[in-house]
Order: C-alpha cells, then sequence, then structure tokens
C-alpha cells in the first residue's frame, strides 16, 4: 500500500511540472462551459420555457455539472500508456514489483483529485459570475446513486483506455490516432458531455444506449437531476457494472496477447 501512495504524491507534484499544460486543459473546459450555458441560456430565454423535457433549471445545472462530471471521469493520464508501449518504456514496469494497471489508475486518481479541486472552483466562480438558476438535488438516495454511478463511470473510462491504449502493441504509431477517434471525439459525443443525449432522435438515442458511453456522464447527470428514479436508477447501475465485466475481459484479453507480441521498440 505504501507504494500507491508514494505514486499517488510523486503524481500530484509531477501535475505541476507543466504547469501551462495544466492551466490550458482547464481553461479550455471551463470555456467549452460558457459557451455551451449561453447557447442553452439562449434557447431558454422564458424562463417558463420546457424543451425536451428540460426547463431552465435543469439544463443550466445539467451544464454546470459537466465541469464536476468530466472532470472525475475525464481527467486522466493512462493516455500516456499508449506512448510507454510504443517506445518500449512498457519493459521498465514488467520487471518491477507492482501492478501496471494499479500504478495507473493510482496515477489517474491523484490527477483526478487535483482536476476535481479546480473543477470546484472553476464551478463556483461560474456560479458566481453567470448566477444561473440551478437545482439541487437533496434525496440521500439520488445522491448515493449518483456518486456510485460516478465510480463506475471512472471505472468504464478508465477501461476503455487500456483497451485502445493497447492497439499499439501490434500498431505502435496508431495510438494518439486511436485516443483521438474513439476516447475523445466518440465519448465526448456519445456519453452527454457535449449536450443532453435525450434531445437526439429516438432511434439514435437506441443506437447509443446500446454502448457503455451514455453511463460515463449521461446516466450520473440524470440520476442528479432525479430524471431517473428507484428502479431504473438501479437499472442504470447493474448496466454499468455488466459493461465494466464486459470491457474488464476484453482487456484482459487483449493485453494477453499483445504481451505476447510486445518486443519493447524503443529500448
Amino acid at each position: 500500500m505504501k507504494k500507491y501512495l508514494s505514486i499517488f504524491n510523486i503524481s500530484f507534484q509531477q501535475e505541476f511540472a507543466y504547469r501551462i499544460n495544466f492551466i490550458m486543459w482547464r481553461v479550455r473546459n471551463v470555456l467549452q462551459i460558457f459557451l455551451v450555458f449561453f447557447l442553452w441560456d439562449a434557447v431558454f430565454k422564458d424562463p417558463g420555457r420546457v424543451v425536451f423535457g428540460y426547463n431552465r433549471e435543469g439544463i443550466l445545472t445539467y451544464v454546470l455539472g459537466l465541469i464536476i462530471v468530466k472532470s472525475f471521469v475525464f481527467s486522466s493520464k493512462s493516455m500516456d500508456v499508449a506512448g510507454e508501449i510504443s517506445r518500449g518504456e512498457l519493459s521498465n514496469y514488467l520487471v518491477k514489483p507492482v501492478s501496471y494497471f494499479k500504478y495507473w489508475i493510482t496515477r489517474d486518481l491523484s490527477s483526478k483529485s487535483l482536476n476535481l479541486s479546480f473543477a470546484f472552483f472553476e464551478t463556483l466562480f461560474l456560479f458566481l459570475i453567470l448566477k444561473p438558476s440551478f437545482f439541487i438535488q437533496t434525496d440521500p438516495i439520488l445522491l448515493i446513486f449518483f456518486l456510485l454511478s460516478l465510480i463506475l463511470a471512472f471505472s468504464l473510462f478508465s477501461l476503455l483506455l487500456f483497451i485502445v491504449s493497447a492497439i499499439t502493441f501490434w500498431m505502435p504509431e496508431a495510438g494518439w490516432g486511436a485516443h483521438f477517434l474513439i476516447s475523445i471525439i466518440s465519448v465526448e459525443f456519445m456519453s452527454g458531455a457535449l449536450f443532453p443525449l435525450d434531445i437526439l432522435p429516438h432511434f439514435l438515442q437506441r443506437i447509443v444506449n446500446y454502448t457503455p458511453f451514455p453511463y460515463m456522464v449521461f446516466f450520473p447527470m440524470q440520476v442528479y437531476l432525479g430524471k431517473i428514479l428507484d428502479s431504473a436508477a438501479v437499472k442504470g447501475i447493474l448496466i454499468s457494472g455488466l459493461w465494466i465485466l464486459v470491457l474488464y475481459f476484453i482487456m484482459t484479453l487483449v493485453w494477453r496477447k499483445g504481451l505476447k507480441v510486445y518486443e519493447a521498440y524503443g529500448r
């Protein structure tokens, strides 16, 4: 346990080694929220207007809530795994008494703790500047489901990152392209990180619901807003858990096969 605490502390300190990169990442998130906020603010200029099942309070809560949810789910250092494989640096970990996956999960938790701290103050700043209508969930059961869904969302995204990173075992130069296409474009669009998924046509919603992506952002936010209650919330939690098992099985299988062809290029 001590070695992982040390990894956590070192990773936390390393976050400040590239301050400009970190600041620009946070600024990008805030600017993105600003753009989405003013878009929906214009749509819901009339306080009594209801569009796609959302009133002004609900949609603005969804937009601001994205800062917290995305900071916890999507802030990750595991994207560097693909680079380590392609450069042959994975060998350094295979000979050490440390679990490679636990090592990166620990680094992810370190990154998330820092990003969540900044996200809290960013949300407070935007709330004071924009003064939006905001819905505060007070049902303790829904809050528990919300927190549980966030933990499951973090697990889903982490497993997906490792699966995508494994592509570099066979195609060392394809790591960044795969991450950009799957981990950034696909996840951002189909997770609800850009807009609530229930504004899509029904046939598209059905297609997206067959993937694990909605359970990374859209489902947790729906639980918080009280749009998903009781048995529906339990069902969503169980589906998230099922996807975790499926992705874990795929990840384990892909990594075993990948290690058999790994030749430590670059070392």
